[in-house]
């Protein structure tokens, strides 16, 4: 279906705009205009007591895709930090533009941003867009959604890539809209297919148990957001050269009529497991929400935080932010220890980007101590005591 506004018969009632859920209707000199928001949904046709507005039928017809060339990242912070996703999606954006003989260039708003800027291209950006402006110091949809669908539309990318996090799977959808192209959330796996240079964007469905591929052939740009932790970032180089370019996007008073009064911390300890260095991860095998203690305490012997298999949050153990895997969080910690872990494939795929993988369990034949680099055979509630023990002692004896 396709919407169309018969400018001689429209008497700039406004009545449209109220009715479009999508914001895609601009009143110019009293008379109505879609602008490059509007899905087509057809919301405004019964509201129009003027019969300005009509629809037909037939799609909305394939984007122009000449002109849409290379890789572009939104590079999420938090504060004045770069998140680790934006690095990560570089370093997969690095093989996505080699492939495609482009450019990969990234994208980063708020205020001070210099030195992210030069931290983009030490891992593999060749070109770092900066919008600097105070209102976009910390995060709200409006402001970014606009930022961040200028940006495109001036760079005219191929491919964008934004992380899976709270934040990105905010802006993705309402920039993909904006765009009018498509999006496919969640991704685990990236690639170029041979021939047609189409992205094949993969993500789990059906509850994990099912991988998806999913390509994007009449729309420009491809729009994928990624899971963090299931990409390594490129090693940092700062002898590489990059453009940097600021650009100004003008922000309207709609875009910002949402108000920070305050940013409040949580008064509780929250995993963050996308940038743990050390997770332990427990699992059915642990026997019970108060045996849970036991992964607790190696955690904390560690330094590191606390992860859980699906089986274990779905028991009620262990809250769901803790949860690894496909229907959970991608991890990419340099040590992992599963205890009491049998290894579900949905599992392993989680723990695909950990450096070193130790597997606590009392079955040597469990797929998860064959994945592990190192296996301990044993029952955990008598393992995890002795290890942890051992490791405060370690670190006792470093001290000295």
């Amino acid at each position: 279906m396709t919407i169309r506004i018969n400018k001689e018969k429209c008497v700039g009632c406004s009545a449209c705009l109220r009715a479009c859920p999508y914001d895609a209707i601009d009143m110019i000199d009293r008379k109505a205009f879609l602008n490059a928001s509007c899905v087509h949904c057809g919301s405004c046709v019964d509201s129009c007591s003027f019969k300005a507005i009509d629809s037909v039928a037939g799609s909305v017809g394939k984007t122009d895709l000449s002109g849409f060339k290379g890789v572009m990242v939104f590079a999420e912070r938090r504060g004045e930090v770069l998140a680790k996703v934006g690095l990560e999606l570089l370093g997969r954006g690095r093989a996505l533009a080699d492939a495609r003989g482009a450019t990969l260039s990234a994208v980063v708003a708020g205020m001070r941003l210099d030195e992210s800027a030069a931290q983009l291209i030490a891992h593999g950006a060749d070109m770092v867009y900066l919008v600097e402006d105070p209102e976009l110091v910390e995060y709200r949809t409006a402001p970014y959604a606009r930022v961040l669908t200028g940006v495109i539309r001036e760079a005219k990318p191929e491919l964008v890539l934004i992380g899976a996090t709270p934040t990105g799977r905010d802006l993705a959808p309402r920039v993909a809209n904006r765009l009018r192209t498509g999006l496919t959330a969640d991704c685990t796996s990236l690639d170029i297919e041979e021939g047609t240079g189409l992205l094949l964007q993969t993500r789990p469905a059906f509850g994990g148990n099912v991988m998806a591929t999913i390509v994007c052939p009449n729309h420009r740009p491809q729009m994928s957001t990624v899971r963090p932790g299931v990409m390594k970032p490129l090693p940092a180089d700062k002898s590489r050269k990059g453009e940097v370019k600021k650009m100004k996007i003008s922000l309207k008073p709609a875009d910002l009529t949402a108000i920070i009064r305050e940013v409040a911390l949580e008064t509780t300890l929250r995993a963050d497991l996308s940038e743990a260095e050390v997770i332990i991860a427990g699992g059915r095998g642990v026997g019970g929400k108060a045996q849970f203690g036991l992964i607790e305490e190696l955690a904390d012997a560690f330094g590191g935080q606390v992860g859980a298999s699906r089986a274990a949050v779905e028991s009620g153990w262990v809250a769901h932010y803790h949860q690894i895997g496909q229907t959970g969080k991608s991890v990419s910690p340099r040590l992992y220890i599963a205890c009491g872990i049998s290894g579900a494939v949905q599992h392993l795929a989680g723990i695909a980007g950990a450096d070193y993988v130790v597997a606590v369990n009392r079955d040597p034949e469990c797929p998860m101590v064959k994945a592990a680099d190192v296996a301990i055979i044993g029952d955990l509630h008598q393992v995890i005591p002795l290890l942890a023990a051992e490791i405060r002692s370690l670190k006792k004896e470093a001290v000295r």
